[in-house]
C-alpha cells in the first residue's frame, strides 16, 4: 500500500526508525510496537480510505491483528476531510489533525531570550527530559509512568543513533521545554513532542524552540519541516507565528481502553 499523506509517511518513517514493525497487507498496513503494546499509535491499522459500508470490516481486522488489545486504533490515509465519514465507525472517536509544513522559519513575535537552547546530551539531560515529560502529561491520556518511560527510551535511542536531535530550553540549568526533530529522508524532518513544563508556559519557550531547532535543521540539509497538531490547540498559533502553514489534514479513529 502506497501512503499518500505526508503526516502518515513521516509517522511511519519514525516508527520504523524506533524499531516498530510495518507490515503491508496489500489493502492496508499493520503497525506494531512490541516493546510498547500500550502505545495506541504504535499499534494500529492504516487504511487507504474509508469506503461506505467498510467500517465494521476494519474493526474486525483490527481485532484479528491485535487480539486482546484494550484499545482500537485506525488511521485513514485520506488527506481530504470530505472523503472521511465519521458515521462509518460508530463508537470510535474521530480525530482530525492539521499537518503543517515550512521551508523556512523565523523568530516568533516574542522570543524567549532568557533560556539556553541546546541539544540534550548524556544521562543527566535525559533524566530531566523524562521528568519534564512526566510533568507535562500528568493526569492526561498517555501519562502512565511506564508508557512515558518507554517513549523516552525510544526517543533517546533514536537520537543517539543519529536520526535527529532532541532540543531543550534550560533556565538556570533546569530543563523547562523540549522537542525532537527527526530526519526521515527526502529532505524531510518531523517535529516530535513539543512539551513545556506547566509552570513555565506563556513565556515564549515553545516558539523559540521550534524556531531554533528548525533553523538548525534547515542549515543542515533539511528542505521541509513537518509538524502535526490538533487544529483546536492554542499551540497551533505558535507554529503559524514562526512560518508554518497547514497543508493537509490527518484523520484517525480511536477507542481508548477505558471505553470498553
Amino acid at each position: 500500500m502506497e501512503v499518500r499523506s505526508l503526516g502518515y509517511r513521516t509517522d511511519l518513517a519514525i516508527l520504523a526508525l524506533e524499531g516498530s514493525q510495518v507490515t503491508d497487507r496489500g489493502d492496508h498496513l499493520v503497525i506494531r510496537t512490541p516493546r510498547n503494546p500500550g502505545y495506541w499509535w504504535g499499534n494500529f491499522l492504516l487504511l487507504p480510505g474509508l469506503k461506505p459500508g467498510s467500517g465494521g470490516g476494519w474493526k474486525a481486522r483490527f481485532a484479528a491483528e491485535f487480539p486482546g488489545a484494550p484499545h482500537l486504533a485506525l488511521g485513514v490515509d485520506e488527506p481530504d476531510a470530505r472523503a472521511v465519514d465519521p458515521g462509518e465507525l460508530p463508537g470510535l472517536a474521530m480525530e482530525r489533525n492539521a499537518v503543517m509544513t515550512a521551508t523556512s522559519v523565523h523568530a516568533p513575535p516574542r522570543p524567549n531570550t532568557e533560556a539556553v537552547v541546546r541539544t540534550l546530551e548524556g544521562d543527566a539531560d535525559w533524566r530531566q527530559s523524562l521528568e519534564l515529560a512526566t510533568a507535562t502529561w500528568a493526569d492526561e491520556p498517555g501519562g502512565d509512568a511506564a508508557f512515558v518511560a518507554a517513549q523516552q527510551a525510544a526517543k533517546r535511542a533514536l537520537t543517539e543513533a543519529g536520526h535527529g536531535a532532541w532540543f531543550g530550553a534550560f533556565l538556570d540549568g533546569t530543563l523547562v521545554a523540549q522537542l525532537g526533530l527527526v530526519t526521515v529522508g527526502s529532505g524531510l524532518a518531523r517535529y516530535q513532542s513539543v512539551e513545556t513544563h506547566p509552570a513555565a508556559r506563556r513565556r515564549g519557550l515553545a516558539g523559540t524552540l521550534v524556531w531554533q531547532a528548525g533553523t538548525a535543521a534547515l542549515t543542515g540539509g533539511t528542505r521541509t519541516l513537518v509538524m502535526v497538531a490538533e487544529p483546536e490547540e492554542a499551540a497551533i498559533s505558535i507554529y503559524h507565528s514562526v512560518g508554518f502553514t497547514i497543508t493537509e489534514s490527518q484523520h484517525s479513529f480511536i477507542k481508548p481502553p477505558d471505553q470498553g
